[in-house]
């Protein structure tokens, strides 16, 4: 009778240890890639379907970064693929990756607003593409299918949302002192993107593509729709042209990641509305901005990729204009690094409680929920 329980407590033991091994992760993880200042964030749900806004650059560097990471989160198909708007920083990659990877759900905010395609012949090819798949225009307040999350479109064809998500709805303090911009010279289908914000359980994260300054306004004024956000990917790279108070401020973020690169992104406007949000602890960047000095960049342990000592000196104690910035100083223009190619990830937990890790050196911090 002894050997026989015993014998029934190893099965039982076993079958524990096997039903552990193979129950899907209760996080939800979010992968914010290298394009070396375009765009691509993967998105996979505790049941392990993946939603991947964006492809980056053309030309096969961006694609083979996002087949590492699809590999390292373990992602054999791409459920959901967001096509923020047509520039060629992101969406360059998608036809090099659909060549790679099975994609089910093409999704964007319908035609393109330019006369002149950036990527050219991208329309034809994507119709193509999308025709043997399924196919999605969303618009404001439309939702998005993923298993055991809320997603949430905001932003599309230049459009916004209306109806205000839990929790929105309040008058926006930051509206009143709103400074309008000239966006004449704006490339028409940045404030065309597709946002989204997405809900699992208490956390709340927002992605809004390139998104424009004066198309915030729209967004969050008078009154705030969305309310607050735990963590914010910086909109449009974190340049000068968008993350505008009214926004950031009024979104009050406890981080803030920041998809910019070497000489894209993180310029003193941009860091300090970042640095005075209400409640921000901590900004995390996948380059060491040129922009930013010194003064507003933030420490090394936060930041994905780093110069070698050599670049970051020329950079640091040139004289104004020169390095790697090219004409007019650090600042201008996309560039790029040598070396491997670090993501940021983000795990978060329905209770609210996420984690950010920089893979370069697997620093990771936990933000516990908020009460």
């Amino acid at each position: 009778m002894r050997g026989t329980f015993a014998f029934l407590l190893t099965l039982a033991l076993a079958a524990a240890a096997g039903s552990a091994q193979t129950r899907p992760s209760k996080t939800l993880d979010m992968y914010f890639l290298d394009m070396e200042g375009g765009h691509s964030t993967l998105y996979v749900s505790p049941s392990g379907e993946s939603l991947l806004l964006d492809t980056g650059s053309p030309g096969g560097r961006d694609v083979a970064r996002i087949m590492a990471v699809l590999e390292a989160a373990g992602v054999k198909q791409i459920d959901h693929m967001v096509s923020t708007h047509y520039h060629g920083d992101h969406v360059g990659g998608l036809e090099e990756l659909a060549s790679k990877i099975p994609i089910k759900h093409y999704i964007d905010h319908g035609a393109t607003s330019e006369p002149k395609e950036m990527v050219p012949g991208f329309q034809k090819m994507y119709a193509e593409l999308y025709s043997k798949a399924k196919h999605t225009v969303v618009k404001p307040g439309d939702t998005i299918p993923f298993a055991g999350l809320t997603v949430t479109v905001v932003t599309s064809h230049g459009e916004v949302l209306k109806t205000p998500l839990p929790g929105g709805g309040k008058p926006n303090p930051e509206c009143a002192g709103f400074v309008p911009r000239d966006e004449s010279r704006v490339d028409p289908d940045n404030p065309m993107s597709v946002g989204i914000v997405i809900d699992y359980g208490k956390f709340r994260t927002i992605n809004l593509g390139d998104v424009t300054w004066n198309k915030e306004k729209e967004l969050m004024c008078p009154n705030n729709p969305i309310g607050t956000v735990d963590l914010y990917l910086t909109s449009h790279h974190g340049i000068d042209q968008s993350g505008s108070p009214a926004l950031v401020h009024a979104l009050q973020p406890r981080v803030a990641i920041m998809h910019n690169g070497t000489r894209k992104g993180g310029p003193p406007q941009t860091m300090r509305i970042l640095h005075t949000s209400p409640g921000l602890e901590d900004i995390w960047q996948l380059h060491w901005a040129y922009a930013g000095g010194l003064e507003y960049n933030s420490p090394a342990l936060f930041i994905a990729n780093m110069d070698d000592n050599a670049t970051m000196a020329d950079v640091l104690l040139g004289p104004p204009g020169r390095g790697p910035g090219g004409p007019g100083g650090p600042g201008g223009g996309r560039g790029g690094h040598t070396g491997p190619a670090f993501w940021i990830k983000a795990s978060a937990e329905p209770d609210g409680t996420f984690s950010v890790t920089n893979t370069r050196n697997n620093f990771t911090k936990i933000y516990t929920a908020r009460k």
